[in-house]
């Protein structure tokens, strides 16, 4: 669908000007500037991902003009500028250095280019809510004719879908809500509750099953969809016209990052479907279990927000006790729209609970900090995790998650199933989501969180938030299931060698302690992260041979170990432990009453 240009206060351009060395060229041209000097500013962190990120470090070169003269352009702090007072036209053009090859910031080079809005495009300031137009355009040379534009901005009349030119934005946050990707990608389209959906994969990609990748991608969409619309049928209720998935492929790579309308993804290439293989792979499941999490974003935390993210402050940390609600939710339902759109079986569904169960139960930092502290400090310690990470934080992701599933089945058993999470979800979407971009943004405040889940779900649900949210003790995971018919067990490894309780880290055939665990043996017997181990019981340790030494010791056995600090060589003895639990299993009972319960749960 194309939009009508309208005369814009914010025009601005850019041009890949030297993929060779990943420079991009901007321009912003403002007809109005503030008559004492505008200023202008680059977001410090993008939404979705919480870190200050400094993107103003990546300006190469900047310099303003008025009227076609030179004009003052100073720098007031890390990344504000202001222009002289200007009568007439100013025009800000600047180099930015791209070479990040993430979905958060911007990558350029000779085989394709991406950028989002925060790591590119100036704020006009006291102009935010102007609409701007973006003329991206095409980089010189014969190289490039058959680069081709993939973004969710509206092109403007005159502009060919998937063509260089001019596209618009209704503002400035619309804008940089919109990453774009331009090169030689494979495209793709598939249509689902009356609205159209691309999805550009850029990268070699040997034997791609495009349709069969359009096809579960599309089942995990309509699915989400219903969820939050249960009788939609066509794009009136639905939050987007139309949505953009942008997929770099690279050998080995995971990551996503959601936008209003769009999702910018990163994944190996071995992890997409191969024409003629049927079976799905763990690999594959992995990456629609990604492409699921980034598309909930579009309704939980693109639109149904934290108050203080409405709006976001870009040059500053947006402190929010709800991650748990806005991530974590979104971990769970991630994998629960793989189950309830068919994409994978439920046996597959619990093995991924399985996972998570022992990926939070194997840190002791959960017993530490509480969901709502994670979420609190995202910026300082989730974000910028070091080698005390598992003994100091839980993940808002993981255990968010957990606490969702729990509140899941705490619902719909104290209800006897006549409600559910779904229809909190569906509640907010109503409340505070559905018309997020149509008026005054409004988001939910934190005391708000719990009065409203008791009044959707009838229930009194003050303990559950004081254990599960703002507690530390483990959740009742195996009685909550147990009422839909599986059950929860930890699984003894087979032939599992001792545990020294650490972490480690391969480079060659050096062996590095990349996490000394608390309580485990390695903290007890005086060693610390960043160790490396030289041998034990005399016998030298390697890379490839350190489980097998290990195996031929029983937990309580005491050895001599020799290892690296620094420079310096130091010798202690460790009592070994017994193997570690780092699987779980969750299986179904016989249970027929809790049979029933269970499909509903997982087809509702």
């Amino acid at each position: 669908m194309k939009a009508t240009s309208a005369p814009s206060a914010v025009r601005y351009a850019i041009v890949p000007k030297s993929p060779a060395a990943h420079l991009f060229e901007v321009t912003v041209t403002v007809s109005n500037p503030a008559p004492e000097g505008q200023r202008f500013t680059l977001p410090a962190w993008i939404p979705g991902s919480y870190m200050v990120r400094e993107f103003a470090r990546n300006i190469v070169t900047i310099g303003a003009t008025c009227r076609g003269r030179k004009i003052a352009l100073d720098k007031l702090d890390k990344h504000t500028w202001q222009a002289a007072p200007c009568k007439g036209t100013l025009i800000v053009t600047y180099e930015v250095y791209a070479w990040d090859l993430s979905v958060r910031a911007a990558h350029l080079d000779d085989t394709h280019g991406f950028f989002n809005g925060t790591s590119v495009f100036l704020c006009v300031k006291g102009q935010e809510h102007a609409p701007c137009e973006i003329d991206v355009l095409r980089p010189r040379g014969a190289a490039f004719k058959a680069w081709r534009v993939a973004t969710a901005l509206a092109p403007a009349e005159g502009t060919a879908a998937l063509d260089f030119g001019r596209y618009l934005a209704v503002d400035y946050d619309e804008l940089i809500d919109s990453p774009v990707e331009m090169g030689t990608f494979v495209h793709g389209t598939f249509k689902t509750c009356g609205v159209t959906h691309e999805v550009a994969i850029t990268g070699p990609v040997p034997n791609l099953d495009l349709d069969r990748l359009l096809r579960d991608m599309k089942k995990i969409c309509e699915a989400q969809i219903r969820l939050f619309e249960p009788g939609a049928s066509s794009r009136s209720r639905v939050p987007m016209s139309r949505y953009v998935f942008l997929l770099m492929t690279v050998g080995d790579g995971y990551g996503g990052l959601e936008h209003r309308a769009s999702t910018a993804l990163l994944a190996s290439r071995n992890d997409l479907p191969v024409q003629g293989q049927a079976r799905m792979s763990d690999a594959y499941r992995g990456f629609l279990g990604l492409v699921s999490h980034e598309y909930f974003h579009t309704w939980n935390v693109k639109r149904i927000k934290p108050a203080v993210f409405a709006p976001y402050t870009l040059d500053r940390e947006n402190y929010t006790r709800l991650l748990w609600l806005f991530e974590g939710f979104t971990s769970y339902y991630d994998d629960l729209m793989l189950v309830r759109s068919g994409v994978i079986a439920p046996k597959d569904y619990y093995e991924l609970v399985a996972k998570t169960v022992a990926n939070v139960l194997r840190g002791s930092g959960r017993l530490k900090q509480t969901v709502a502290e994670s979420s609190f400090d995202a910026w300082t310690k989730y974000y910028r995790q070091d080698e005390n990470a598992p003994n100091a934080i839980v993940s808002y992701y993981t255990k968010g998650s957990l606490v969702a599933l729990a509140l899941d089945l705490t619902i719909r058993a104290q209800t006897r199933g006549q409600k559910s999470l779904d229809d909190v979800m569906r509640a907010l979407w109503q409340r505070y989501g559905r018309d997020f971009y149509r008026g005054a943004p409004e988001g939910i405040a934190e005391d708000a969180v719990q009065p409203f889940f008791e009044a959707v779900s009838g229930l009194d649900l003050s303990e559950f938030f004081a254990t599960a949210i703002n507690g530390t003790r483990d959740l009742p995971l195996a009685t909550l299931l147990e009422r839909v018919g599986l059950t929860l067990e930890p699984v003894t490894p087979e032939n599992g060698h001792p545990a020294m309780g650490v972490k480690t880290a391969k480079r060659g055939e050096e062996v590095t302690l990349a996490q000394v665990l608390d309580g485990g043996a390695a903290q007890a017997a005086g060693l610390s992260a960043g160790d490396s181990l030289v041998a034990i019981d005399g016998l030298r340790v390697t890379s490839g041979n350190l489980d097998k030494l290990l195996e031929r010791y029983r937990p309580g056995d005491r050895v001599t170990l020799h290892a690296f600090r620094r420079d310096e060589l130091r010798e202690t003895s460790l009592t070994l432990d017994a193997p570690e639990v780092t699987q779980y299993r969750i299986a179904e009972t016989r249970d027929r009453a809790a049979a029933q319960r269970r499909e509903k749960w997982l087809t509702a």
